[in-house]
């Protein structure tokens, strides 16, 4: 079965913020391919000494199949002839080195075609294996001690060809240029290489027969998170809760279109909350308030939030009239004042009107609490509960107006430029204030 094609980046979720950045269309060319490869044929052995004490930490033994030998490891992604042209021209220290950087790519599309070839509905099993290898790769890109020896490698093998077109005195320009334009193919090569590691993972999980349980959804964050690619998160909770299941045991897969709104159908505060930090640091606006539409404002959210912290004290509240009846009823019985179904009755009223006066204060005391409030507040007319149902679509809000805005408190309500224009309108727009005058320090 041929490798299904890959799907492309969802438009921007937020529609505010369509002006302000555009998607980028990111390319899966490998890096490391055959031409680097073959460009260290002929060097002499100080050459491979030095390049195998620079490249020792490039890959650990946890990116690579286990079982695998020190032998094969080398082999890995050549068959055949062409690993016999491949042991001909290369020596056995350079191959070692130049396959430990080959196998990344080699590692994470083995990983992925697993999920990607399989004509039946991929196993759980397999789909969490390609994420964690999209995990094993990025943690060690974007680990700081690894990055230098990575760019150095690049660096070499870019000298190596600079060396080799420099040998054509007709072309003297070609070296110098290859030279000043080092530093920019290192940072752009390894930025194709963070690409083709987030695009792998959205890959995978977007793929029609794979079903996104909570467990994968929170693996895919965790990989964009240590990437730092907020951009497919938002797309990434619609398709989670919105995506066809398919139904086991038919060949072909049917699917079953899933109601988004259900309560099992909820972003998972943790996850929401790591998504969240991760468009923020990313400095990705739109990625931000594209997370919080699609996790805290969603009616499966709100369900969720009703049946986990509302379930027991309405249905305590619910019982009260039937506990006050009979703890009246037990009053009666020990006074001779009244009669005793008079003096029922008036226990019971006082009962219910005291917890129901108690439990009133408490509920208006929580709805309009305002401390943990910083730069985005309730607009005056929003009714109580609805505040309090809301309350973390405001939080988040208010935490990517403190991350936006400037640190210093004085300072703060100076901010301007198109972002934080349509930031303070979209918050208008959902019954909040950015910045009210009447809370800022200094103001009355």
């Amino acid at each position: 079965m041929p490798r299904p094609v890959a799907i492309a980046r969802p438009p921007s979720v937020c529609q505010i913020c369509d002006s302000l950045s555009a998607q980028r269309v990111r390319s899966a060319k490998p890096i490391f391919t055959a031409r680097n490869v073959y460009t260290l044929q002929g060097r002499t052995r100080q050459d491979v000494m030095t390049r195998k004490l620079v490249g020792r930490r490039l890959l650990s033994s946890a990116v690579l199949p286990s079982g695998t030998t020190s032998t094969e490891r080398n082999d890995i992604g050549n068959t055949g002839e062409d690993r016999s042209h491949a042991a001909a021209r290369t020596p056995p220290t350079a191959g070692r080195e130049l396959s430990s950087i080959t196998n990344m790519i080699t590692f994470l599309e083995r990983s992925s075609d697993r999920v990607l070839t399989n004509r039946d509905i991929p196993p759980e099993a397999d789909v969490s294996a390609a994420l964690r290898a999209c995990r094993i790769l990025a943690d060690y890109i974007m680990d700081d001690s690894v990055q230098p020896q990575i760019a150095h490698m690049v660096s070499e093998l870019d000298s190596t060809a600079s060396t080799l077109l420099s040998l054509d005195a007709t072309k003297p320009s070609q070296a110098s240029t290859s030279s000043e334009t080092a530093g920019t193919r290192i940072s752009t090569q390894l930025q194709q290489m963070i690409d083709k590691i987030s695009d792998t993972a959205y890959t995978v999980l977007a793929h029609q027969p794979v079903f996104i349980t909570p467990s994968l959804l929170e693996q895919y964050v965790g990989v964009q998170a240590r990437l730092g690619k907020p951009e497919t998160l938002p797309r990434m909770f619609q398709l989670y809760a919105s995506k066809p299941m398919p139904i086991e045991g038919v060949r072909p897969p049917k699917y079953v279109k899933q109601n988004p709104n259900k309560i099992a159908n909820a972003i998972d505060s943790k996850v929401s909350k790591a998504a969240l930090d991760t468009a923020i640091e990313a400095k990705h606006l739109d990625a931000a308030v594209g997370i919080i539409e699609n996790t805290y404002t969603t009616k499966a959210f709100v369900r969720n939030k009703l049946t986990r912290q509302a379930l027991l004290p309405l249905g305590a509240f619910a019982a009260t009239p039937l506990a006050a009846y009979g703890l009246a009823k037990s009053f009666s019985g020990v006074q001779q004042a009244m009669d005793t179904a008079y003096a029922t009755n008036v226990a019971f009223a006082g009962i219910v009107a005291y917890v129901g006066f108690t439990a009133s204060i408490g509920f208006v005391a929580l709805t309009t609490a305002n401390d943990q409030m910083k730069r985005v507040t309730w607009a005056p007319g929003v009714p109580l509960r609805k505040r309090w149902i809301r309350e973390e679509e405001r939080a988040a809000f208010d935490k990517i107006a403190c991350a936006w805005g400037f640190k210093e408190k004085w300072r703060q309500g100076e901010e301007e430029g198109p972002e934080w224009d349509a930031l303070r309108e979209y918050i208008g727009q959902k019954g909040m204030v950015l910045d009210r005058t009447e809370l800022m320090e200094g103001m009355e």
